[in-house]
């Protein structure tokens, strides 16, 4: 069924979406047919390697909810690369939102956005996605945040607030240093209008600070810091590593768990067990070492397929297995079965492979 209107049809009929794009934005650099896109209106350094970049995006852009994370396409050294980012609505200001980037050592995106995205460059958005929402049945939460992690939590932290901030909120927030630590001063100005919002900070590299907590996550810190963790639900969003020790910390005693992690965990590959991968769609096979993600070794092979957040999360890369053994890098699950779909950031092969890719 069209629901174009008759304006709509005309012009499609005589620009293609892409031609009426190139064309709208020597108008107006936001302007498209259906592309979302967002302008970068302000920038602020958030602390040590991160920087706030305030978004106003167009009137495609997809409203999304505390927590989720959206897909930021950029274009650098003219090829378009994807990653995703934690959006976090400014208060009082509905027509804008932030993503906050700490630059990663070799991160091709979140070094170009920390050190060359400018105020009025534009960025593509993808559609909002995940899962780590503010649970609607439980008034009681732990967020366990490591590193840039902490973005999410910045945003459920607004809505628990725009919710009348029923219940209680713990916040364990995790840096390798003072100078690197996020949003202090939002969480202070939080802290000091609802009691019921607890913030503690801890840091992993400087252990002459004492105005800190400086210890690793463990039991008995979360024994002393959350002592009714079984009335609570537990979040938790940092590196794989984070993420999964907090689970396994957590998951017996808590509500419930959600957790999201922005990288995945180092993977010791045996090199010298090498696997085949047939790619239907482009009739090309090539050799690569059993255990490596796959969206790894097809980029290392020059092949550029379609990916986003990188994490398992955004199903950007999902593709049909037609044959073949994977195994999922986090839970180390293998699948045989074919047909089956396969998110090639967070699969390995474990045989010889068929992708519809």
């Amino acid at each position: 069924m069209n629901n174009n209107t008759p304006l709509q049809t005309l012009v499609q009929s005589v620009f293609s979406p892409t031609a009426f794009d190139f064309w709208a934005s020597h108008l107006n650099s936001t302007w498209s047919w259906q592309r979302p896109l967002a302008r970068i209106v302000a920038r602020q350094v958030a602390a040590k390697d991160s920087v706030t970049l305030t978004l106003k995006p167009n009137r495609h852009a997809q409203p999304f909810v505390a927590g989720q994370h959206i897909n930021i396409t950029a274009e650098i050294n003219g090829s378009r690369v994807t990653r995703s980012y934690s959006p976090s609505l400014v208060p009082n200001q509905s027509s804008v939102f932030t993503i906050t980037v700490k630059r990663m050592n070799g991160g091709k995106v979140s070094n170009w956005l920390y050190e060359q995205a400018q105020v009025g460059q534009v960025l593509e958005l993808g559609v909002p996605f995940g899962e780590m929402t503010l649970s609607v049945l439980h008034q009681q939460h732990v967020f366990l945040a490591a590193g840039s992690g902490i973005t999410p939590f910045l945003s459920l932290i607004h809505e628990w607030v725009a919710q009348d901030a029923l219940g209680d909120v713990t916040l364990i927030y995790w840096a390798k240093t003072k100078a690197e630590l996020c949003f202090v001063e939002a969480f202070s100005a939080l802290t000091a209008k609802h009691s019921n919002l607890q913030v503690h900070y801890a840091l992993t590299q400087e252990p002459d600070d004492l105005s800190h907590i400086n210890a690793r996550i463990s039991q008995e810190m979360l024994e002393n810091l959350v002592p009714d963790l079984n009335q609570r639900v537990a979040y938790a969003c940092g590196p794989a590593g984070f993420v999964e020790q907090a689970r396994s910390l957590t998951q017996e005693q808590a509500k419930d768990f959600y957790g999201e992690a922005f990288s995945l965990p180092l993977i010791a590959n045996d090199n010298t067990e090498q696997v085949n991968i047939h790619l239907t769609k482009s009739n090309r096979t090539i050799r690569v070492a059993s255990g490596q993600p796959l969206l790894a070794a097809l980029e290392a092979q020059g092949l550029k397929p379609e990916s986003g957040c990188r994490m398992g999360i955004c199903n950007t890369c999902v593709c049909t297995k037609q044959a073949g053994t994977t195994e999922h890098i986090l839970t180390q699950d293998r699948d045989h079965e074919a047909g089956s779909s396969v998110r090639i950031c967070i699969s390995s092969a474990r045989s010889d492979l068929i992708l519809d890719l």
